[in-house]
C-alpha cells in the first residue's frame, strides 16, 4: 500500500511537471483555414492551445469542430488594445500566431479604413501587448505575397522590393514592417511568413479557388447552371494550406527570428485552375463559365510567384502537393459535401 502511494505521488508530480513545461500557443483567427490547420498540428505536438475569438456570442467553429474541446478560447479584438493586453496576460503563451485579419483582397477597396485598422494597426497593438506583458514570447505575423503587388521582378524572394496595389496589401505591408521594427528595436523574436496563395477545402467561399471548385461541383450535380468569374488571366502561386502551417511552425523553432517567402515556385492562371476543376468533374469549362466585370479588382495584379529557396535551405521545408493534386483535393471535397447535403436537405437549382 505504501509503495502504491509513492508511485501515485510520483505520477501526480510528473503530470504537474509536464503541465508546467507544456508549450503554450495563442492563435488568433483560430477558426479560419490557417488557424485551424495550425491548431491541429500543434495539438499533435503536445501544445496547450489558446484561441482568440472576437466575440463570445458570434462563433463560427466549423473548421475546428473536432478539436474544439481541446482549445481554451479567449475573447479579444485586434482593434482593442486593452483586450489584447488581457489576452496575453491570461494565456501567457510561449508562441503567438497571428492569423486574425480582414483577408478578402477585393473587399479592401470597399472598406479600406477597416482593413488598415485591423490588418495594420491591429498588429501594432498585438506586438505592443507582447512587448509590455512578456517580451520573451515568440511572434509569427501572417504576411502576404500581395505586398509585392505588381512585382518589380519575378519570381519574388525576401529581397524583392514591395509594391502593393490594394488597400489589403498596403495594410499587410504596414504590419510586416512593424514586425521587423519590433524585432530590431525591442529585440522581440518576431518574424513574418510571406505566404503565397495556399488553399484547401477549408478556404472561404469568397475566394476564387473555392468559388471555382464549389461551382464546378454544383454544376456537375445539377445545382446551378453557370459560374461567374472575373480575371481569368491572373497567375498565382497556389499551394496546399496544411503544408504551409508546417513552415509557419518551423519559423518559430529557429534560434533567430527571420522572415521567409513560402510558396511552391510555380505559377498557374485562374483559367488553368478553372479548366482543371471542370476536367475533374468531366465537363468543359467553356460551356459553363462566364466573365462578369463586377468580380474584377480595381487594380489587379497579373503575376505573383515565389522563390522559396531560403525556406528550403534554412527550414528544410518545401511544398509537396502539386497544382493538379490541390485542385483535385478541393473538387472532391466539395463534391462529397454537396452530395451529402443534396441527399439530406435538398437544394433549389441556381442559375
Amino acid at each position: 500500500m505504501e509503495y502504491y502511494k509513492v508511485i501515485k505521488s510520483r505520477y501526480a508530480l510528473c503530470v504537474v511537471c509536464y503541465a508546467n513545461y507544456m508549450k503554450k500557443a495563442l492563435i488568433t483567427g483560430i477558426a479560419g483555414q490557417d488557424g485551424s490547420y495550425l491548431a491541429e498540428l500543434l495539438l499533435s505536438k503536445g501544445y496547450k492551445i489558446y484561441g482568440m475569438e472576437r466575440t463570445a456570442h458570434q462563433k463560427n467553429r466549423a473548421n475546428i469542430e473536432l478539436i474544439e474541446n481541446d482549445i481554451e478560447f479567449i475573447t479579444g479584438d485586434l482593434t482593442d488594445q486593452n483586450s489584447l493586453m488581457e489576452v496575453i496576460r491570461q494565456s501567457r503563451p510561449d508562441e503567438v500566431y497571428n492569423f486574425a485579419a480582414q483577408s478578402f483582397v477585393k473587399g479592401s477597396w470597399e472598406q479600406p479604413e477597416v482593413y488598415a485598422n485591423v490588418n495594420g494597426l491591429g498588429v501594432l497593438r498585438l506586438l505592443e501587448a507582447i512587448r509590455t506583458v512578456d517580451p520573451k514570447i515568440k511572434y509569427y505575423q501572417a504576411s502576404s505575397s500581395e505586398m509585392f503587388g505588381r512585382a518589380v521582378e519575378s519570381p519574388q524572394n525576401e529581397q524583392t522590393p514591395f509594391n502593393p496595389h490594394s488597400p489589403y496589401g498596403i495594410a499587410k505591408l504596414y504590419a510586416h514592417w512593424t514586425t521587423i521594427n519590433y524585432r530590431e528595436t525591442f529585440g522581440l523574436f518576431a518574424c513574418s511568413g510571406i505566404l503565397y496563395n495556399h488553399e484547401s477545402p477549408r478556404r472561404g467561399m469568397e475566394y476564387v479557388t473555392r468559388k471555382i471548385t464549389d461551382g464546378a461541383a454544383r454544376i456537375k450535380l445539377g445545382l446551378q447552371n453557370k459560374l461567374y468569374l472575373g480575371d481569368l488571366d491572373a497567375k498565382r502561386d497556389w499551394g496546399f494550406a496544411p503544408e504551409y502551417v508546417e513552415a509557419i511552425w518551423l519559423m518559430l523553432q529557429q534560434e533567430k527570428a527571420r522572415d521567409f517567402v513560402i510558396g511552391t515556385g510555380e505559377a498557374h492562371s485562374v483559367k488553368e485552375f478553372v479548366s482543371e476543376a471542370f476536367r475533374i468533374v468531366g465537363l468543359d469549362w467553356q460551356d459553363h463559365v462566364e466573365i462578369d466585370p463586377k468580380f474584377k479588382r480595381p487594380a489587379d495584379v497579373g503575376l505573383l510567384v515565389a522563390a522559396p529557396d531560403k525556406a528550403k535551405s534554412a527550414l528544410g521545408w518545401q511544398a509537396k502537393v502539386k497544382f493538379k493534386d490541390l485542385v483535385k483535393i478541393m473538387v472532391k471535397s466539395d463534391l462529397e459535401r454537396l452530395e451529402t447535403l443534396k441527399k439530406t436537405a435538398g437544394f433549389a437549382r441556381e442559375n
